[in-house]
């Protein structure tokens, strides 16, 4: 028997496979061989499954992101690489679909991701190119807030973006080097390249 956590995981890999929209409550209840009633029974209705299954699945990323971040605390550079691995990794399971059917028909649902998105992992990781640039490892001329713009941004609507799906195109490591680390080598300080340039290069 599945319990709550198992259902609101298998929920939220239909939705992320086919979209919110497109996959129904008779879907699910028809892909575990329940009643629709059954459903009624645990949750008021799409939107909150929806709603308790994204809120659980962020609650992990954001466990993973934080036990990275520990792990490399002496390193914010390669924390800020280890975040985007894990993003990479997470994001490569989502229909384009998925957010925009968020965005449109569960707008609450969607300020829930949004805020993780730009209140959460956006601050982290500013704070964290900050701190290497205190440390000397990424050059005193880099404006971060500028640079985070432009290169870290919002990476889940450029890797999904149409009429290019990068995913089905490039492995996860070619991914992660042109996105983030071939820019963070532009703007490291030699030293710094210098004591870890074989992570760069491996």
């Amino acid at each position: 028997m599945m319990d709550k956590d198992q259902f609101l995981e298998f929920a939220l890999s239909k939705f992320l496979r086919f979209g919110t929209k497109r996959f129904t409550l008779d879907d699910l209840a028809h892909e575990l061989c329940i009643s629709k009633k059954t459903i009624y029974q645990n949750f008021t209705g799409k939107e909150q499954i929806i709603k308790e299954s994204l809120t659980a699945f962020l609650a992990k990323l954001r466990s993973n992101i934080i036990e990275c971040v520990k792990k490399e605390k002496s390193n914010p550079i390669l924390a800020v690489i280890s975040i985007y691995r894990i993003g990479l990794d997470t994001f490569k399971n989502f229909n384009p679909s998925f957010l925009r059917s968020l965005k449109k028909y569960y707008p609450e649902v969607y300020r829930v991701f949004n805020y993780f998105r730009e209140n959460e992992v956006s601050v982290l990781v500013k704070d964290l190119l900050h701190s290497a640039q205190l440390k000397g490892h990424i050059r005193k001329d880099v404006n971060i807030e500028l640079t985070y713009a432009l290169y870290y941004n919002r990476m889940e609507d450029i890797l999904h973006g149409e009429p290019n799906n990068f995913y089905k195109k490039f492995t996860l490591e070619e991914l992660l080097n042109h996105l983030i680390i071939y820019n963070i080598r532009g703007i490291a300080t030699k030293s710094y390249l210098d004591k870890n340039d074989a992570f760069f290069i491996s």
